[in-house]
C-alpha cells in the first residue's frame, strides 16, 4: 500500500471535489507551493493511486436508459482471460469484476433500450465461447456514486 501523507490526502479531497481546479488554487489554499502540488499529484499519479483524469458521463443524458448486472458463469475458470478480452470489445459492458461465490465475472452493461440490452446479452456476450450462464439484474438507477472517502 502507498502511504498518503495530510497533504496527499488535502490536495485529493479538492481534487474530488472539483477535478478541473487549478493546482495553483491548490497550493495557495493548503499555504505549499504550485510545484509541491503538481509533484505530489504526479506522484499519485504514478503509483497509481491516482487512476487518471476523465470525465463521469451521465449516461441518461447521453441516451443510455438502461442499465444491468450480470453474473456471467464459465464454462471453465481458465478461460476467464480470453473472455475477459472479448468483453473488452462490447463498448457497453462499462465494468468488469472477478468476484467470488455462484458466477466467475460480475459486469455493469449499460444500453439505450430494452431491445438493445437484450442485442448484447444475446448476441454479444452469449456468443462469446466459454460463457455457459448469464444472469441479469435490471438497474432502476443509481442512488449515489462516489470513491472511497479519505
Amino acid at each position: 500500500m502507498q502511504h498518503l501523507d495530510d497533504f496527499d490526502i488535502k490536495i485529493l479531497k479538492y481534487l474530488e471535489k472539483d477535478g478541473r481546479i487549478a493546482f495553483s488554487t491548490i497550493a495557495a489554499e493548503l499555504g505549499i507551493s504550485n510545484t509541491m502540488v503538481h509533484q505530489r499529484y504526479n506522484r499519485m499519479l504514478d503509483q497509481g493511486i491516482v487512476a487518471g483524469i476523465k470525465p463521469m458521463l451521465n449516461e441518461k443524458k447521453i441516451g443510455y436508459d438502461w442499465g444491468a448486472f450480470t453474473g456471467i458463469t464459465l464454462d471453465k475458470d481458465h478461460d476467464s482471460v480470453r473472455i475477459i478480452e472479448a468483453l473488452k470489445a462490447i463498448p457497453e459492458v462499462t465494468e468488469c469484476y472477478y468476484i467470488t461465490g455462484t458466477y466467475t465475472l460480475y459486469l455493469r452493461i449499460i444500453a439505450k433500450n430494452h431491445e438493445h440490452m437484450r442485442e448484447i446479452l444475446y448476441d454479444k456476450i452469449d456468443n462469446i465461447p466459454g460463457i455457459a450462464k448469464t444472469d441479469s439484474i435490471i438497474e432502476l438507477g443509481c442512488a449515489f456514486k462516489r470513491n472511497v472517502v479519505l
